[in-house]
């Protein structure tokens, strides 16, 4: 029944997606506010499809964590899951995404192309920090969430990659919040998965981090400290301790 769920949620997306990505195209001459929120039915839909076809729906700890004001949302990144659904408990949250994919995926990444999501050429080198700064200051002025996964790439459950600075630079830089995230969509939703099982994901939002007199560095150590000892508790059977567990660096 699993598989039949996954094979009709994909017909479902697939059916659904290119005319709903052709509609917000057609949006671009609109204000950036009204682009982004052009994106709010389609994944609404989505994430019912998610709750009540696939049956995986989750549950959030750490709400009263989230400041009043926008903040830099470093999260855990194991499937596609988060890509969505951290769009409801982020409201109007905006992803940085490498520039390539509005090329790599017809429709969808055209669409991502026409609202105000943060996009980094990632073969800039330092310059894409710069890119990222720059944008992420002018959104979270604007108002948005800026929501940025810092080991660069999903991980499988149980697995720890390095944590990328960038977002961590952010904070410093602009004096926002910084959010750190975990979550384990992973055990539900694989990674590249083409079928997914029923469950509740765990959201868990910690305690906001404030940039002012820190370093990147010191933010982005404090943002994976609590984060992978988040992931030891929430999912014991798989992250021995923050502690114990070696960083894994992505293959080249």
């Amino acid at each position: 029944m699993n598989y039949l769920r996954s094979i009709l949620y994909m017909l479902v997306l697939l059916i659904v997606t290119p005319p709903y990505a052709l509609f917000m195209i057609f949006c671009f001459p609109l204000p950036h506010r009204a682009r982004r929120y052009t994106a709010v039915p389609w994944v609404f839909m989505t994430i019912w499809l998610i709750k009540h076809l696939l049956r995986i729906d989750y549950r959030v700890l750490g709400r009263e964590n989230i400041p009043d004001r926008p903040a830099v949302i470093l999260s855990k990144h194991q499937s596609a899951w988060e890509t969505v659904v951290l769009q409801e408990v982020f409201p109007l949250g905006l992803f940085v995404w490498k520039r390539e994919i509005k090329w790599q995926l017809p429709f969808f990444g055209w669409a991502l192309a026409v609202i105000p999501m943060i996009s980094i050429d990632r073969g800039a080198g330092k310059n894409a920090l710069k890119q990222l700064v720059d944008q992420g200051r002018l959104r979270l002025s604007q108002g948005y969430p800026v929501i940025i996964f810092p080991e660069g790439t999903r991980a499988a459950p149980g697995q720890r990659r390095r944590y990328k600075i960038g977002g961590a630079h952010l904070g410093v830089e602009t004096g926002a919040p910084v959010l750190p995230v975990a979550l384990n969509s992973g055990e539900f939703w694989g990674r590249n998965a083409f079928f997914k099982r029923p469950g509740t994901i765990t959201v868990s939002i910690g305690p906001a981090i404030d940039p002012s007199g820190l370093s990147a560095d010191d933010v982005n150590a404090r943002a994976e400290a609590w984060m992978e000892a988040e992931m030891a508790r929430i999912s014991p059977h798989l992250y021995r301790s923050e502690t114990t567990q070696p960083a894994t660096r992505p293959a080249a």
